[in-house]
Order: C-alpha cells, then structure tokens, then sequence
C-alpha cells in the first residue's frame, strides 16, 4: 500500500500545487460571492454611472386634462419613468430618435368618441416604457368608460375582479410553488458542479496518464507497482482534489447565501429554506459516483494513447455521453416527470445528471434513487475490472493510437 499512497500523494499534491488550479478555484469562490450579491452590485453600479435614475418619456399630446391625467396615474403607481410634453411636431421627434438623441416618444390622442389612440416609437429593441404606457392609457380608458356607462368605481372593480382560482396537488408527495423554484435552482447549479467536475478532473486523469507514457516516466513506475495500483491511485488521488474544490465552492455558497445583501422575494429565495435536504445529499452522492464512473473511463482511454495531443480525440465519445447527460437532464427542468426521463435516470452513464434532477424536482419513492445507485456501483465495480485489464495492457502500448480497438490489443498485452 505505500506504493499507492505515494502515487496518491503525487497525484493530489502536483494538481493542487498548479497556479491553473489555484487561479480557476479563486475566480469561481469569487464568482459565486458575485452572483449571490448580483442585485447589490447592479445598485451600486447605477449609483456611479447614474443610470438608476428614472428615465424620462416625452409625450407629444393636445389635450391638457388627458396630459395631467397620465402624470397623476404615472405618480400614484410609481412606476421607474418620468414623462414630459413634447415641443416638437411628429417628425422632428422621429428624426431625434433616428439620430439617437431620443430614446423613445409617444403620441396620444383623444377621439370625438372618447377612445384613447397611442403610437410609441422607439429605437430600443429592450424598451419596456412602452408597456407601462400602455397600462395606464388602459386605466384611464376604463374610467372614462365607466363614467360614460354611468358606473360607479366599486361596480368597475367588480366588473375586472379576477376569478379566484387555486390550484392544489392532493398528492402526498407534491412540492409547493415555493419548494419547487428554489430545489428548481438549486438542482440546476448542483447539476451544473457535477457536469463540470466530471469534464475537468476525468480529462485531467486521462492526460496524466498520457503524459507519463509520452515522457517514458511509466516504464519507471510500473516496474515498482502493479499498474491496477497506478490506476487507482490516480484516479482517487485527483477526485480527492475534486472533492476539496467542490467543498471549497460549497462553504463559498452557503456563506455568501447567508450573509447576503440581498432583500426581499430575491433575498428570501435565495436562502433556499424550503429545500429539501437530502437534495443536497443526493447531490454529493451522485457527484462522487459520476466521478468515479466516469474517471475509470478515463483512465482507462488514457492509457491507450502515447501522445497528449491524442487524449481528446480518445475521450470524445466518454465527452459526448456526459454531454447528452447534460442534455438529457436540462431537458427536464422543466417538467420532470416524462417518461423518457425515468428511463433515462437507470442509464449508468446518464444517471449521475438525470437520476439527481427527478430526485431534487420530485418526491420519488426512495427504490428509485436506491436502484439507480446500485447500478452505477455494478457498473463502477464492472468497469474497474475491466479497466484495470486494460490499463495493464495500455500503459505498455507506444505508437499512434488508432481507435477504441486498441482496447483489445492492452488486454492481449496485459495478459503476456
């Protein structure tokens, strides 16, 4: 077991040592501070820039009471705009936004038959002034209609009072609106970690390997330990690495989302009250799996291969079935509960993703997220066995490397 340890050591040490490594974990413990406190910092930045001021829409209109009418509306909505009386006529206001020296204008007009007409122009494709115009142009329509119908203000708001309809989930096991939006994020960034680990530190493993064999450092190494030991070693020594960042990225998180600035529904959502807890313990569960599926692949693919720049081209399809994971599992935020999903969730290459989104969205009988860890354990449990047979084998093989039927020419030569 020394010789195992020592290549543990080597490998954790050498990564964690790594300015690339030490960079990358500062800048995403930095990003998530960020966006935890996303809403203060785009305050701030108003502030300075002085872009949090109110904006200000000119209005081009005849009628002095309808005017006044709009400002009143305008103040006791609080809406984040201000308006003017315009000037100009109808072109020289056109020409003003052409030329960018108006943001936008809104001619208002009142029929013979009391109907109010509005043209908003704009050279903004994200104006949304325009629709809070609207909004109170309709609120002053109505008035003027329920004047002219004679109806009082209580006979109005009886007339546009919404039906009261609510819906409720009579299931046992149904989430609220609530717990459904916060496990929604959480399960998406949860799910996020898991793709990006599994990418990052499984490539980094195959190209370890690769790097070893180009440098003729294996020749050295395997003669003083058996190559299923050298496997092994790397594979737990740089998914320990992993797990230290991940934990480094966690205890960011949840001290950035407890002592965030931010207040209100935003603040509130952010605290991730109504989760579930075991969302977070699958979460960790289905991470360390996924690594470790995913990592034997890897090195597995990377002993076969001589030179670093063949390491890509190697674990592409091992990239591609992540990438469908990913894909697969995305698909399902939205809703969890199709039948493609459930299948999918038992695939062991899809189920670190998919299994852990139906698992965070729904309240699944605990059989499934069992069934779907046993899996992958056979499955992890059958690719080390067959990975370490070939990794005997690989780690021996120099030359271009050709395709995934180098795969039976390392269990050939591992044999020997």
């Amino acid at each position: 077991m020394r010789e195992f340890w020592i290549i543990f050591k080597q490998a954790f040490m050498t990564k964690a040592k790594t300015k690339s490594f030490v960079i990358t974990t500062i800048i995403m413990m930095l990003g998530i501070v960020l966006m935890t406190n996303i809403t203060t910092v785009i305050d701030k930045v108003s502030d300075l820039t002085g872009s949090g001021e109110a904006d200000t829409l000119t209005l081009l209109i005849e009628d002095d009471a309808l005017y006044q009418n709009i400002a009143q509306h305008l103040n006791d909505k609080s809406y984040d705009f201000t308006i003017k009386r315009a000037k100009q006529d109808e072109q020289a206001l056109i020409d003003e936004v052409k030329k960018d020296k108006l943001d936008a204008f809104a001619k208002v007009e009142l029929t013979t038959d009391e109907q109010l007409v509005a043209t908003y122009q704009t050279s903004s494709m994200m104006d949304d002034k325009g629709a809070m115009l609207q909004e109170i142009l309709q609120a002053i329509q109505t008035e003027k209609q329920a004047e002219k119908l004679s109806l009082t203000q209580t006979e109005v708001q009886t007339l546009f009072a919404p039906v009261q309809f609510e819906e409720k989930n009579i299931s046992a096991s149904a989430k609220s609106e609530a717990e459904l939006g916060q496990a929604r994020v959480l399960v998406y960034v949860l799910m996020f970690l898991i793709y990006f680990a599994v990418i990052l530190y499984s490539g980094m493993i195959a190209t370890e390997v690769a790097t070893e064999k180009s440098s003729r450092v294996m020749e050295i190494l395997i003669s003083s330990v058996s190559p299923v030991k050298h496997m092994f070693a790397k594979v737990i020594g740089i998914g320990m690495l992993g797990i230290v960042q991940m934990i480094l990225l966690g205890l960011t998180g949840f001290i950035a989302v407890r002592t965030s600035s931010a207040t209100g529904d935003i603040g509130e959502f952010m605290k991730f009250s109504d989760v579930n807890p075991m969302t977070l313990v699958y979460g960790v569960i289905f991470f360390l799996l996924g690594y470790f599926l995913y990592a034997t692949l890897a090195a597995l693919l990377g002993s076969l291969v001589s030179r670093i720049e063949d390491v890509q081209q190697m674990i592409m399809p091992m990239t591609i079935l992540i990438v469908i994971a990913f894909i697969i599992a995305m698909s399902g935020l939205g809703n969890p509960e199709l039948a493609y999903l459930k299948w999918a969730s038992y695939f062991p290459f899809f189920t670190p993703l998919v299994m852990f989104m139906r698992v965070g969205l729904l309240d699944l009988p605990m059989w499934e997220p069992l069934l779907a860890i046993a899996i992958m354990l056979i499955t992890i449990g059958i690719l080390g066995w067959f990975g370490a047979r070939v990794y005997r084998g690989g780690v021996l093989m120099y030359g271009p490397s050709r395709s995934l039927k180098d795969i039976k020419k390392a269990i050939q030569l591992g044999k020997e």
